[in-house]
């Protein structure tokens, strides 16, 4: 499997912005889904943000008009773009990746997150 390695989280304030980044080491032959997830303790995990292979996005209702995921396929790096920030996003932002190997192998990879803390 691939390893999905995720930056860009850190401190910001209300109303602030931050953009997350998560890079798959290794070869995909085709991505059939990305996400981000997120978790805060004592809460589970959510959906925040997807994107089909195909283009298709979906995004939590507490996110919508505020994040946008997207994909470089130049980079091959999955990135959220979280706009607005508000102290109820505060968690840990963790990547999922559903690909293809070249033998038609499917995995679902998930990254160890990073930390996104927004103050009021």
């Amino acid at each position: 499997q691939v390893q999905l390695v995720e930056s860009g989280g850190g401190l910001v304030q209300g109303g602030g912005s931050l953009r997350l980044s998560c890079t798959p080491s290794g070869t995909i032959f085709s991505i059939n889904f990305m996400g981000w997830h997120r978790q805060s303790p004592g809460k589970p995990r959510e959906l925040v943000a997807a994107l089909t292979g195909r283009g298709m996005t979906n995004y939590a209702d507490s996110v919508k008009g505020r994040f946008t995921i997207s994909r470089d396929n130049a980079k091959n790096t999955i990135y959220l773009q979280m706009n607005n920030l508000q102290p109820d996003d505060t968690a840990r932002y963790i990547c999922n990746l559903g690909y293809l190997t070249s033998d038609r192998r499917f995995f679902d990879s998930w990254g160890q997150g990073t930390q996104v803390t927004v103050s009021s």
